[in-house]
C-alpha cells in the first residue's frame, strides 16, 4: 500500500480528497493550477509541486479530479517522461468515451489508469455514504484499493475504463429525476398555497415507500415480464393526464413531467396497455441508430 500520494486540482472536492489523505498519514503532495488554493492545504502538511512533473515523481499514486477530462491531458501532457510506472487515477467527471481516450493514451505513456466517479458531496469523503465507483485496470486497482478506500466506499465496476463514468451518469440521472419531481409537485402544491416545507413532510414518506417498488420495476426489466401488481399502463396514462390538466387549471408548467407522459403514450400505442409501467424500457433506446 503506498504511503504517498500526489493530489491534482484543489477545488472544493480536490481539496476534501488532499484533506483526508494528510489526515491518514499520507505524504501528500498537490498541483493546482493557481498555486494559492494550496495554502490552506501546505498548513496542514501538504507539499506542492510548483511544476506537474515534480507532482507526478513524488508518488506511485496520481489521483486527479479536474474541471473536466480535456484539462486532464493537458496537465498530464506536461511531465510525459514521468508518467512510466505511475497509477493515475481519474476522478474528474465525464463522459464513457472520455475515459476509454484518456485510459488508451495513458496506458501508451506507461502507466496504469483508473477512471472513478465520486457520488459523494466533499464533506461526505472519507466516511463509508461516499462512495467511488472505479473501472479499468484491475491489477493497478488491486494495488491502491486500500488508498482509495480511505475516501469511502470503493466498487469496482470492471475492466472498461468507461465504466464508472457510465454508472456515474446513470446514478445522476436518477438524482435529477428525483430533483425534478419534487420540483413538479411543490410548484403544483404552491398553486395552492402549499410551502414547499409543507408540502415535503407529505412527499418524503411517499417517495420512500415508492423506492420499494422499485426493486419490483427492475426486476421486470431483467425478466422481460412487465405483469403488473397494480395499476396497468392505460389506467396510468389516463391518470397522467389528469396531473396534465391540473398544471394546466394551476398555471404550472408540466414542462417536467411531460417527457415521461409521451414515453407511456408511446408503450401504450406499442400495445402494452394492460402492462406494468415498466414497460417503458422498451421505448428508450437511441432512435438515431
Amino acid at each position: 500500500m503506498a504511503r504517498q500520494v500526489s493530489v491534482f486540482g484543489l477545488g472544493a472536492m480536490g481539496k476534501a480528497l488532499a484533506l483526508q489523505y494528510i489526515g491518514t498519514g499520507y505524504t501528500t503532495t498537490v498541483w493546482n493550477r493557481s498555486s494559492e488554493k494550496a495554502q490552506a492545504l501546505l498548513a496542514q502538511g501538504a507539499r506542492l509541486a510548483s511544476k506537474v512533473a515534480d507532482g507526478v515523481e513524488a508518488s506511485n499514486l496520481i489521483i486527479l479530479c479536474l474541471l473536466d477530462n480535456p484539462s486532464v491531458k493537458e496537465t498530464l501532457s506536461k511531465a510525459t517522461s514521468s508518467l512510466p510506472g505511475k497509477i493515475i487515477v481519474n476522478l474528474t467527471n465525464g463522459t464513457p468515451s472520455q475515459a476509454r481516450e484518456l485510459s488508451e493514451w495513458v496506458t501508451s505513456c506507461g502507466a496504469d489508469y483508473i477512471h472513478g466517479g465520486i457520488m459523494a458531496v466533499p464533506d461526505m469523503i472519507g466516511s463509508t455514504h461516499a462512495v467511488i465507483l472505479h473501472s479499468g485496470s484491475t491489477k493497478a486497482f488491486a494495488r491502491v484499493e486500500a488508498d482509495l478506500a480511505h475516501l469511502g466506499t470503493a466498487k469496482f465496476l470492471g475492466t472498461d475504463p468507461g465504466s464508472a463514468s457510465l454508472h456515474d451518469l446513470a446514478l445522476l440521472s436518477g438524482m435529477y429525476g428525483l430533483f425534478s419531481g419534487f420540483f413538479q409537485a411543490t410548484a403544483l402544491a404552491r398553486s395552492h398555497g402549499t410551502s414547499a416545507t409543507d408540502i415535503i413532510d407529505i412527499l418524503k414518506p411517499w417517495l420512500t415507500a415508492m423506492t420499494h417498488y422499485l426493486g419490483v420495476l427492475a426486476q421486470q426489466i431483467d425478466a422481460g415480464d412487465y405483469a403488473t401488481q397494480g395499476s396497468n399502463l392505460a389506467m396510468q396514462v389516463a391518470g397522467m393526464q389528469n396531473l396534465v390538466d391540473t398544471f394546466a387549471e394551476q398555471g404550472v408548467t408540466p414542462a417536467l413531467i411531460l417527457p415521461f407522459r409521451d414515453l407511456m403514450r408511446r408503450a401504450l400505442e406499442g400495445g402494452y396497455g394492460s402492462a406494468d409501467v415498466s414497460a417503458v424500457i422498451e421505448f428508450m433506446g437511441n432512435e438515431s441508430q
